[in-house]
């Protein structure tokens, strides 16, 4: 019977040779690379599938949600709609690019504390009158549109 390798040791091992990377780069033969050797250059095959995909998707939204919550806890006292619309927008932007938009959360915190549908219109303009609303017109206008009417 065979001795079954040690999978740690062969993690320890790889991590060791190929270096953790934790951006996309060329490896020593020009071909994009990711993490521990990870080959994604597409002209050699390279890729992630979509469970791959779809658990790195996970952590960024968790990622993303723990940042809501520094930025304004809050924001999850709205409803699931509009929660979406803040995730959505925290994952395009990032938490730090949210966090501009001082009108948004101006219009929020007022909705909250009772302002109603005005605070909502309010929230859905401060969100078209942005650079992110020329880059991304038609993403902006659906994420407004959801802002206003949940």
């Amino acid at each position: 019977m065979s001795e079954t390798f040690d999978r740690a040791k062969l993690f320890a091992e790889l991590e060791d040779e190929e270096r953790f990377v934790p951006h996309a780069y060329r490896d020593s033969r020009g071909l994009w690379t990711i993490g521990i050797g990870r080959l994604i250059d597409k002209s050699r095959g390279g890729r992630i599938t979509r469970d791959e995909a779809l658990y790195l998707l996970g952590h960024d939204v968790d990622e993303k949600e723990r940042g809501l919550d520094a930025l304004e806890p809050r924001w999850r006292e709205l409803d699931g709609d509009r929660q979406l619309v803040l995730l959505g927008m925290a994952f395009q932007l990032g938490i730090d690019g949210l966090r501009g938009f001082r009108d948004l959360w101006t219009s929020i915190r007022e909705y909250l504390d009772g302002g109603g549908q005005a605070a909502l219109d309010r929230a859905a303009a401060a969100m078209l009158d942005s650079l992110w609303a020329t880059q991304t017109e038609a993403r902006a206008k659906r994420l407004a549109a959801r802002m206003r009417t949940g």
